[in-house]
């Protein structure tokens, strides 16, 4: 017999019953009788009995089976019965294929309704119930269908019309006279709102509009219909009410209050609904929500922003609200209009007419909107278009000199949002003809600005290679090697002009960032940077040069040997830029080169203990980092890592590392003070200056420019500030807890374990209540979860497993989420680990655990041996493990009967553990072994009857007859029912009175 033959369609055609498909020419559909399921496939050359069921030949040589709908009805409702819902639904859709008798269809149909009205699918079954009434109008099952569905999709007054008429077919029908009732109620309560909502509506836009109101009211009517317009049903109201003509009414009163008010509104309205989305997009028009935003008002920017990534949103589907059994009306095109917001959004940078803002606003949101979220997705065709019609905005943008008459109006961060932009379009580059198209345009870009007629043009090339390696380094030392760019910096560091000086340098900086160019620099322009250092007398230049002199001086790392200066020489860097820090009367543009030069001599461990034993210049750093120049971010948390040591460092083995000398090759060396007892007092130093709150300052930043790398570094420097116990109180009164959890779900794979082990510190020991207040909690669970990996290391493992510990002793709707997340089987696992600790930790959060109904399901069912494992764990030698076993045990024998009996059950070493349990030394042992004897004892009789023959009536004697004792109270109770039951059961007789 030949199996597995292809159809047409590309699925297999077997005997598991796949679908035989006949190949039709395009347009045809394929007649409804060859669509069956295959039960046997034979030969085309063998003969059939006539007395077999009746076989039909397909198209590749096989026969198929008629199948008989009749039959598939019946298999159906069996796998109704079972609650196989998908099966079930598969079974009446073949029987409607197969049969043409009215009657049946109708079944068929309404009995399709029952499942997707199981699956809660409302749309599916209000399709299907209409089919089953437009055979048989007065089909009673498939109205009240209908109409249930139809309830559930809000549409209240079409449900009333169906139930009233199987009120009307049924009148003596209780169920159906209450639902009546019911949707009568909920149709006079919604009209209610309905009328109540329209009215609040017209009077808000009537004070809102009338100059002569009350401020007072003017507010409070601005603040209501923000927050109506976040509701659904608030939302369609106003949108039903001519509400986007008056709101641009309120935009058009040049108010800033009521812009703010109309603009929060149209966002509410935009958030998750792409039909309204796209008519409040071309009700404004993207030339006005462009217009609004490139405005010089900070507040008004932001807002019209945020309505623009709410319509982005909506219109991706990104922002779409869970609405279960919803589906959307209609099926919109949104292509045109997300190119449209792509194409406006690019025109915006290089216009002067733009605010620093707005431009600010525009690449912040292309670097949210344009480059894959997912690097797995194969479509990067947004960055295609982008850099295709406006990568020589962007590098406009990036090459601007802000001290030239001709400059855009820009912020501080503008630039190096721009960088970013450059940086994510280069990643998410596919291929190599992809980032030569990408390099091309840009060496043609800078190759049409170099001219030596005009400096100011030529200053406009260097600043685009600047900021091209701010972003992809890789490209931007390209670029450096284009023809006349190295020596056109060279020239400009001797030119006369300040702003030449200004520019040749900073390029330098940022063209010596890895070492084997920085070498190159210093043989060829160190002297160069010294000598701006010394004659001039422009600060921003003498900062600069030093910042590369910084720069220059580091290029060893962490590498104690391979110092590039004389010693000393780098502390008295490191001091001048303290220095420039601490200064107030130098502009803050100036001081971040000053964090900038520090960034790079921490390396050494001599300027970190200095640094933090200089209070004015943490606590002017942790200032510089709170402002609104998000580009100092990056340094800031470089200053940090290296003052932590957080760093990753390469272990050097002993018997290379000999090998090494032998051969005279370099070695890199340890600096005495980077050995954990320095580390762990600049640590100190660091969270009694305060550095959390600006670590939390640092992490809200809204801004491309905290990118993936930056909230690793930040992640890191967590870890290290929760690394003693002691500190972690501190760390959660400044917001630490709350600032780690955008960090432990957003970044890169490294950041987002630091910033999940870090939140397993702190849930390991804080209250969950007070480290992460409200629904926060919720969000931990799934950094914690995601520990529980064989990949992470053993302590990473212990803390995620005591985190959730204290989490799963907290409430069920923890214990619920932690369910949710998948993290039993990975608990259940660690319950086997050889590690002591593992396993106690795991054995924990399960006791914790078992509370949960779900869990107790899992240890009744059948084929398992979690019962088993969790009585062996009570006769492990660990104490810990044994009480936290114990404790297991004792819920799970409360809460259900069946698993007293399974417990003597699944090994025969039950009893002697349990004794060992009642005979324990320690009381919290002892006292969980008798509740578990109790629960024995008073689910069944013949259990009490197996404990009354053994040794285990001795031990329940001894301990019940001891003199009370307050400590021990609660165990002297517990034996003393367990015999007063077996005396009730007759099992044993009270002592004889003397």
């Amino acid at each position: 017999m030949r199996l597995g033959r292809h159809n047409a369609s590309g699925r297999q055609c077997g005997p598991t019953g796949n679908a035989c498909v006949t190949q039709l020419s395009p347009g045809r559909e394929a007649p409804a009788h060859k669509h069956r399921k295959c039960h046997y496939l034979t030969p085309r050359n063998k003969q059939i009995h006539p007395k077999e069921n009746r076989l039909l030949e397909n198209s590749f040589g096989y026969f198929e089976k008629m199948e008989d709908p009749a039959q598939l009805k019946e298999e159906g409702n069996k796998y109704f019965a079972s609650g196989d819902y998908e099966n079930a639904i598969q079974s009446y859709s073949k029987a409607l294929k197969l049969t043409k008798d009215k009657p049946l269809q109708a079944v068929l149909y309404r009995n399709r309704a029952a499942c997707f009205l199981k699956k809660e699918s409302y749309a599916q079954v209000a399709s299907d119930a209409s089919r089953a009434i437009d055979i048989d109008p007065s089909d009673i099952k498939a109205l009240f269908r209908r109409s249930q569905a139809l309830e559930k999709l809000g549409k209240l007054d079409q449900a009333f019309k169906d139930i009233q008429r199987c009120a009307t077919i049924e009148p003596r029908n209780k169920n159906f006279q209450e639902t009546l009732r019911r949707l009568g109620a909920d149709i006079q309560e919604k009209l209610r709102v309905q009328f109540s909502t329209d009215a609040r509506v017209q009077k808000m836009f009537e004070i809102l509009l009338d100059e002569n109101s009350e401020k007072e009211k003017r507010e409070k009517a601005a603040n209501n219909l923000i927050v109506l317009g976040r509701e659904e049903a608030g939302a369609e109201r106003i949108f039903q009410n001519n509400g986007l003509n008056l709101l641009l009414k309120l935009i058009e009163t040049k108010s800033p209050e009521l812009i703010l008010a109309a603009i929060r509104t149209l966002s509410g309205m935009c958030a998750g609904h792409k039909a309204r989305a796209t008519a409040i997009l071309h009700g404004l028009g993207i030339d006005k929500i462009c217009l609004w935003m490139s405005i010089d008002h900070e507040e008004i920017s932001l807002a019209v922003t945020n309505l623009l990534q709410a319509i982005i949103d909506s219109l991706t589907g990104e922002g779409k609200k869970d609405e279960h059994g919803k589906e959307d009306a209609l099926v919109l095109d949104t292509k045109k209009d997300l190119k449209a917001i792509t194409v406006h959004l690019l025109d915006m940078l290089p216009s002067k007419k733009v605010s620093g803002q707005g431009r600010d606003r525009a690449l912040n949101l292309l670097n949210k909107n344009i480059p894959r979220q997912d690097l797995k997705s194969q479509d990067n065709s947004r960055s295609i278009f982008v850099i295709d019609q406006g990568l020589k905005k962007i590098l406009k943008v990036a090459g601007q000199v802000p001290d030239l008459p001709n400059c855009l109006p820009l912020t501080e961060n503008t630039q190096l949002t721009a960088s970013v932009l450059l940086n994510k379009l280069y990643d998410d580059l596919r291929c190599d003809p992809e980032r030569d198209n990408f390099r091309l345009i840009c060496e043609e870009y800078i190759q049409s600005k170099i001219d030596p007629q005009d400096m100011d043009k030529t200053l406009h090339a260097i600043q685009t290679v600047s900021g091209v390696l701010q972003g992809p380094f890789d490209l931007g030392n390209k670029l450096l090697g284009m023809k006349g760019v190295m020596e056109m910096m060279v020239a400009l560091c001797g030119s006369e002009r300040e702003i030449d000086q200004l520019v040749a340098v900073e390029a330098l900086i940022h063209a010596s960032t890895k070492l084997s160019r920085a070498t190159f620099i210093i043989t060829n322009g160190i002297s160069l940077l010294k000598e701006i250092y010394k004659k001039t007398q422009n600060e921003k230049i003498k900062i600069r040069a030093l910042v590369g002199l910084c720069k220059l001086g580091s290029a060893g790392g962490t590498d104690y040997g391979l110092r590039q200066f004389a010693e000393g020489s780098t502390e008295k860097l490191a001091r001048q830029c303290r220095k420039w820090l601490c200064n107030p009367a130098i502009d803050t543009r100036t001081r971040k080169w000053a964090i900038e030069g520090l960034a790079y001599l921490t390396l050494d461990a001599d300027v970190k203990d200095d640094f933090v034993e200089d209070e004015p210049a943490m606590q002017a750093m942790f200032e510089l980092a709170k402002t609104s120049d998000k580009t100092i971010l990056y340094s800031v948390a470089t200053v940090l890592v290296n003052c932590t040591n957080s760093y990753d460092v390469k272990e050097l083995v002993p018997e290379l590392v000999q090998l090494a000398k032998f051969s005279k090759q370099h070695v890199p060396e340890e600096h005495p003070k980077d050995k954990k007892d320095f580390v762990i007092k600049r640590v100190k130093r660091l969270v009694k200056a305060g550095v959390t709150s600006a670590l939390v300052c640092m992490v809200k930043a809204d801004s491309a420019i905290l990118t993936d790398q930056t909230k690793e570094l930040l992640a890191r420097v967590f870890l290290a500030l929760c690394e003693d116990a002691k500190d972690r109180g501190i760390i959660v009164a400044q917001g630490g807890g709350k600032a780690l959890i955008p960090l432990a779900l957003e970044g890169t794979d490294v950041g987002k374990i630091k910033a999940s082990h870090a939140l397993a510190k702190i849930a390991a020991i804080s209250n969950p209540d007070i480290a992460f207040p409200g629904e926060r909690v919720y969000e931990v669970v799934r950094p914690l979860v995601s520990l529980l990996n064989t990949e992470r290391d053993g302590l990473q493992n212990y803390e995620a497993l005591l985190g959730l510990t204290n989490f799963s002793g907290r409430s069920d709707k923890l214990r619920a989420k932690i369910i949710k997340e998948k993290a039993l089987p990975d608990i259940e696992n660690y319950m086997f680990e050889n590690h002591d600790q593992l396993r106690q930790a795991a054995t924990e959060c399960m006791c914790n655990l078992v509370v949960h109904k779900e869990v107790q399901e899992r240890f009744l069912a059948e084929g398992n041996d979690r019962l088993k494992l969790m009585v062996l764990l009570c006769g492990e030698d660990d104490p810990k493990v044994q009480c936290a076993a114990a404790g297991a045990l004792a819920m799970l024998t409360a809460a259900h009967k069946k698993l007293c009996h399974k417990l003597t059950e699944v090994t025969t070493q039950w009893l002697e553990i349990l004794q060992r349990l009642l005979l324990h030394d320690k009381m919290d042992v002892q006292h969980r072994g008798l509740v578990i004897a109790y629960n024995l004892i008073h689910a069944d009789q013949e259990l009490a009857k197996k404990l009354v023959e053994s040794e285990t009536l001795e031990i329940l004697t001894v301990i019940g007859k001891q003199e009370d004792d307050p400590k021990r109270q609660h165990v002297l109770n517990v034996a003393r029912e367990c015999l007063v039951k077996c005396l009730d059961y007759g099992l044993i007789k009270p002592a004889s009175q003397p």
